[in-house]
This record gives C-alpha cells, structure tokens and sequence, in this order.
C-alpha cells in the first residue's frame, strides 16, 4: 500500500514488480549467486558442515548430519544502524517498536 501510494502505481503493479524481484533473488541464489541489494544486504548460499546431532527422544543416540546449503543473510550497514536503536537500554524491557504504516 506504501509503495503504491508513494509511486502512484496500482497495487496490482507493485505487487507483481515486488513478486518478480524476489522470484529473481530466490533463483539466483538457488544456482548459487551471490545478491547484494545495496543499503540491504546480501543473500548468499553457504554449505554447514557435517555434524553428530543428538535425537531429542534418547540424547544417548547420536544421529548423523550431513553436510547441507544454507542460505545465509547479511545486512546491510543501513539495516544494522536501524536495527541496533531497538536495543532496549534495561536488558529487561522490551524495546518499542514503531506502529506499523
């Protein structure tokens, strides 16, 4: 609804400009790009490795992990600065978060 109104598009439009974005990120990354979205971040597949877990229901079995692709985000500088002023100042509190637009 933002968008629409600051760009004078239908949402029909924005909706189908923001689909396709996201289609485009998500098959880039899934052939194992690298996206950077500048002032955003960046979306990249990374490989965890290999691990014993532990079956919750009998912590005595070991249960192999194998190695596996992760996609892996990291913000951008602009996203930290915002994120890091809802860091409430007691360790208690909750931090207020702005109403939503």
């Amino acid at each position: 609804m933002r968008i629409s109104n600051d760009t004078g598009l239908g949402q029909h439009q924005v909706l189908e400009v923001v689909q396709k974005t996201l289609d485009y990120i998500a098959e880039a990354v899934s052939m194992g790009n690298k996206v950077e979205l500048r002032n955003f971040g960046v979306f990249e597949v990374k490989i965890r490795k290999a691990r014993v877990g532990r079956n919750p229901n009998a912590p005595a079995t070991n249960v192999p992990i194998p190695p596996r692709a992760i996609v892996k985000f990291k913000p951008g500088k602009e996203m930290r600065v915002q994120v890091i002023k809802l860091t409430p100042a007691n360790q208690g509190s909750a931090p207020k978060l702005p109403p939503p637009a």
